[in-house]
């Protein structure tokens, strides 16, 4: 395994840890924003600073205020004064269409994604726009966890 690979399923596993701070009870996501070897933000899927903690109405369906993880960590990264260009974005999910509008806009040319989510036009968005866009899921990691073993 490469060292590249190796970097990406360290990533994942820490993206994977950082999602279990989310208060959604339906799905838990979490990302990373990497650059030059070092974490420059990250974030989880949850409400605006400041609302409630919880994620979904009595109905058990996402409040329309419910903010991705990528996009948490996006606009984390904004604030902070650091740039994402040229990051790489490690995602438990696969980026949504506006996310993935969010991705292009903030200059990160590399997406690392672990579970592929039903509908797939954001992955499909970042391919057009020239990200390269991996695939990593929890079964190819524990697979390759194995043979390094």
């Amino acid at each position: 395994m490469d060292k590249q690979s190796l970097l990406d399923e360290r990533y994942m596993r820490m993206a994977r840890i950082w999602a279990e701070n989310s208060y959604c009870e339906r799905r838990k996501v979490g990302a990373l924003l990497v650059k030059d070897k070092m974490i420059i933000s990250d974030g989880y899927n949850g409400t605006p600073s400041g609302f409630e903690n919880q994620c979904e109405d009595e109905h058990n369906v996402s409040k329309p205020y419910v903010l991705h993880a990528e996009a948490n960590a996006i606009t984390k990264v904004a604030r902070s004064g650091n740039s994402s260009d040229g990051a790489t974005l490690y995602v438990t999910a696969s980026p949504c269409i506006e996310c993935a509008k969010l991705i292009i806009q903030a200059g990160i040319k590399r997406v690392v994604y672990g579970e592929q989510y039903r509908i797939l036009d954001g992955v499909d968005l970042l391919r057009r726009a020239g990200i390269e866009v991996v695939y990593l899921s929890a079964e190819t990691q524990k697979r390759g966890n194995a043979e390094a073993i």
